[in-house]
């Protein structure tokens, strides 16, 4: 409901923007025949859709992998576009797949300290509170391991990759 408040002012404050003909807490209907619809983040709540223009994924990290298996079909027919905001939340799912790995997406990084809105004594401040690991994905967009882990993810990685027709080199 955030982003859709954020777009919905933003469409507001166009001022050559289509007027708006339908409009409910979760929807936006305009004159040209665009809808904006805001919607929870689950696969279930997305099926039916079809043909969107532009899909945006709002905390992207943290959606379930299966949302995103259902989403890409959608985007097939007319070549839509999917776009994923968020920060990273550890070396595992969809978000961290496509960033690390995926082909043909854009992507774009911009850090706490890019940021002239926030002060860099907050950011050290905030680094004492939330503690490093929290502090490096929130702040700085980094895929870290958790502190628990015993195995690193690259580790693993590493472990499972062929080393010349063996799994072990």
């Amino acid at each position: 409901m955030e982003l859709f408040r954020k777009v919905r002012d933003f469409h507001n404050a166009q001022p050559d923007a289509p007027k708006i003909t339908n409009e409910s807490a979760l929807r936006l209907e305009l004159e040209n025949g665009a809808r904006i619809i805001a919607l929870p983040g689950t696969e279930a709540t997305i099926r039916g859709y079809s043909a969107p223009k532009l899909v945006i994924v709002d905390e992207a990290s943290r959606v379930d992998d299966s949302l995103f298996t259902g989403l890409r079909p959608m985007l097939a027919t007319n070549q839509g576009r999917m776009v994923l905001l968020t920060t990273p939340w550890g070396k595992r799912g969809f978000f961290y797949e496509a960033w690390a790995h995926g082909e043909g997406w854009t992507r774009t990084k911009i850090t706490a300290a890019e940021c002239p809105r926030i002060s860099p004594e907050w950011l050290e401040a905030e680094r004492k509170t939330i503690g490093e690991w929290q502090y490096r994905q929130e702040y700085l967009c980094e895929f870290v391991d958790t502190d628990e882990s015993f195995f690193s993810s690259d580790l693993i990685e590493a472990a499972m990759r062929p080393c010349g027709g063996a799994l072990w080199k």
